[in-house]
C-alpha cells in the first residue's frame, strides 16, 4: 500500500525531531518538520535511569508531535529511539507513556541499525557519486560511523560518545580550559581508535558529517572565516582555531563569533571535542556536511517497505545463509504455521495490517527457527533465541528482535519460559502455530504430504483437526501431538487434537 504522506519521529539523546514527507514518484519531499531540544541524555542518572524532569520534557514534545500526525495511518509513521533509551533502565515504563503521548508505537533501535538509517538519509540528500564515502554522525549519546558505496553500507559502527554525554562529563559547568578540552579529545580519540584500522583499511574518498552537531560546527567555521581560504564545511585547521578560541574565552556563550546558536551552546563543547578527535584520529583534513540523516533514512526505509524492499526480509535471508539454515524445511514449517494461524484468526475482528504484521513475524520466525543448530542440536531453540536477541539485524528494532527471539525460543520445549505473557497477547497464537507446524514437519521429507488440517480457537484453548487415517499412518507425530496437549495444559490452555474420519 502506498501513502501520500509519511512521517518519521526521531527520539534522539539531544533533540526530538519530526519530519513529515510527501511521496511523489518514489521521492520524498518535506512537508513539515519540528524540533524540540529535549536533551534526554542529560536526564540519565548515575544508575542509568531517566529522571522525571527529562521524561516530562520528552512527553510534552511527543504530545505536540502527536497532534501534527494524528490523522496519519499507523503504517505511515515510524518512530525510533536511540542511545539514551538504549541505556536507560526505566525505558520500558517510559515508552508506555511516550507511545500514549505520541499516539504511535516507538521502537528502540540498535546502534548499527541507527548507523544504517543515517547512511540512507545522508546519501539521499547528497549528489549521486561512485566514490566510497565515510559518513559520521555525532548524536547526543552515541556517534555512528558508516563507510558506503552508493546506497550500500559496507561498514557500520556505533560508539558510546555524544555531544550531551561528553559536555556533561568534561564541561559540566560550561567552563572550558585546555586540560578539560584535552581530556575530552583524548577520551574520544580512544573510542575512535577502536575502529580506525578497519575503516582506514576499507578506505574512502569523501568524508561527510551529518546531523545537528556537524551542521552547527560547519556554520561556525564558515561564518567566522576559521577554515582555510576557499574551503567550506569542517576542516582540521578550522577546528584547531575554534578550540583555541574556546580555551581563550572560557565559555561558549562568551565567544565573539557568529552562528553560535543559543540552544546548542550547552552541548557544543563536547561535540567539538569529539569532532576534533574524529578528524585527528582518522586523519581527515576536510569533511563536508549532509543535511539528511536519521529522519530521512527512516522515511526512505519506510517507503522501501511499501514497495516490498523491506530490509528485514533481506536480513532474514542473510541469516539463513550465515547459519546454514535448511531453507526447504523452513519454507515447509512457514507454510503450515501460516495456515494454522490464519485459521485461528479467521473469526477475529482485527485490522488487516495487524494480521499482516503478525503473519510476517511467523514467517520470519519459521525461517530462522533452526539458526541455533549451527551451535548445537541440544537446546538449539535457546541458542537461536540468543542469536536473534543480540545479533545486529539490519531493519529490525530491538522490540522486533525480542518478539522474534520469543517465538524461536518457544517453538519447542516447555512453555514456562513465557510466564507473565498476557493471555490475550497474540504471541500465544503465533507460538502455537509455529510449534504445531514444527511437529507436523519433523520428518523433514521433501514432497511429503501435508495433512488437510483445520485449527480453531475455543473458549479455554485451541483445537486442531487432522484426518484419522493420517494420524494412524504417522504414529510418531500423533504421539508428539499428544505430548503437546499436556504442555499446553500446564500453561493453562486446553489443546484438543481431534481425529476426523471421512
Amino acid at each position: 500500500m502506498q501513502y501520500e504522506s509519511i512521517a518519521a519521529v526521531d527520539l534522539g539523546s539531544n533533540s526530538f525531531r519530526l519530519e513529515v514527507g510527501r511521496v511523489v514518484d518514489d521521492q520524498i519531499y518535506t512537508l513539515d518538520s519540528l524540533k524540540e531540544s529535549v536533551r534526554l541524555a542529560s536526564g540519565l542518572q548515575p544508575d542509568k535511569s531517566l529522571d522525571r524532569a527529562s521524561q516530562e520534557r520528552a512527553l510534552d514534545a511527543l504530545s505536540r508531535f502527536g497532534e501534527r500526525i494524528r490523522g496519519l495511518p499507523p503504517e505511515a509513521v515510524r518512530a525510533v529511539a536511540t542511545n539514551a533509551l538504549r541505556v536507560a533502565k526505566n525505558a520500558t515504563p517510559f515508552l508506555r507513556e511516550a507511545e500514549a503521548a505520541l499516539g504511535f508505537p516507538i521502537e528502540i533501535i540498535a546502534g548499527r541499525e541507527e548507523a544504517r538509517l543515517i547512511y540512507i538519509g545522508a546519501v539521499h540528500s547528497l549528489p549521486a557519486s561512485d566514490a566510497q564515502r565515510l559518513v559520521f554522525d555525532i548524536g547526543g549519546g552515541s556517534t555512528e560511523f558508516i563507510i558506503g558505496n552508493g546506497m550500500k553500507p559496507l561498514c557500520l559502527e556505533s560508539l558510546f560518545m555524544g555531544c550531551v554525554s561528553y559536555s556533561l562529563r568534561y564541561f559540566p559547568d560550561g567552563h572550558i580550559d585546555r586540560k578539560r578540552m584535552n581530556e575530552a579529545q583524548m577520551a574520544a580519540a580512544k573510542e575512535v581508535s577502536l575502529i580506525a584500522h578497519t575503516y582506514q583499511k576499507t578506505g574512502w574518498r569523501e568524508a561527510i558529517g551529518s546531523s545537528g552537531t556537524a551542521k552547527a560546527i560547519a556554520e561556525i567555521l564558515e561564518q567566522n572565516d576559521l577554515n582555510p581560504s576557499g574551503l567550506s564545511g569542517i576542516t582540521r585547521r578550522g577546528l584547531d582555531r575554534l578550540c583555541a578560541l574556546m580555551i581563550k574565552y572560557k565559555r561558549m556563550d562568551a565567544l565573539p563569533l557568529n552562528g553560535v546558536k543559543s540552544d546548542r551552546i550547552p552541548v557544543l563543547p563536547g561535540g567539538i571535542a569529539i569532532m576534533s578527535a574524529i578528524l585527528d584520529t582518522l586523519n581527515i583534513e576536510h569533511a563536508t556536511y549532509a543535511d539528511g540523516a536519521l529522519r530521512l533514512g527512516v522515511l526512505y526505509d519506510l517507503l522501501g517497505r511499501f514497495h516490498h524492499h523491506d530490509m528485514r526480509a533481506a536480513t532474514v535471508k542473510q541469516f539463513q545463509r550465515r547459519y546454514q539454515v535448511e531453507s526447504e524445511q523452513a519454507d515447509r514449517v512457514s507454510e503450515t504455521a501460516l495456515k494454522i494461524f490464519g485459521d485461528l484468526m479467521g473469526l477475529k475482528l482485527r485490522k488487516p495490517e495487524e494480521l499482516e504484521r503478525d503473519s510476517q513475524f511467523i514467517d520470519w520466525a519459521a525461517s530462522l527457527h533452526e539458526v541455533g543448530l549451527s551451535i548445537a542440536h541440544t537446546g538449539y531453540h535457546k541458542h537461536g533465541a540468543y542469536i536473534l536477541s543480540y545479533a545486529d539485524m539490519p531493519g529490525f528494532s530491538k522490540m522486533d528482535q525480542a518478539r522474534l527471539a520469543l517465538l524461536v525460543l518457544c517453538h519447542r520445549g516447555k512453555l514456562n519460559k513465557v510466564e507473565g505473557l498476557n493471555r490475550e497477547d497474540n504471541a500465544w497464537r503465533q507460538i502455537l502455530s509455529l510449534r504445531l507446524a514444527s511437529i507436523l514437519h519433523r520428518s523433514r521429507l521433501d514432497g511429503a504430504e501435508t495433512p488437510a488440517l483445520q485449527a480453531r480457537e475455543t473458549v479455554n484453548g485451541f483445537t486442531l483437526q487432522l484426518p484419522a487415517e493420517w494420524l494412524a499412518e504417522n504414529p510418531m507425530t500423533a504421539a508428539a501431538l499428544h505430548d503437546e496437549s499436556a504442555i499446553w495444559d500446564e500453561a493453562g490452555f486446553r489443546l484438543r487434537i481431534r481425529a476426523i474420519r471421512k
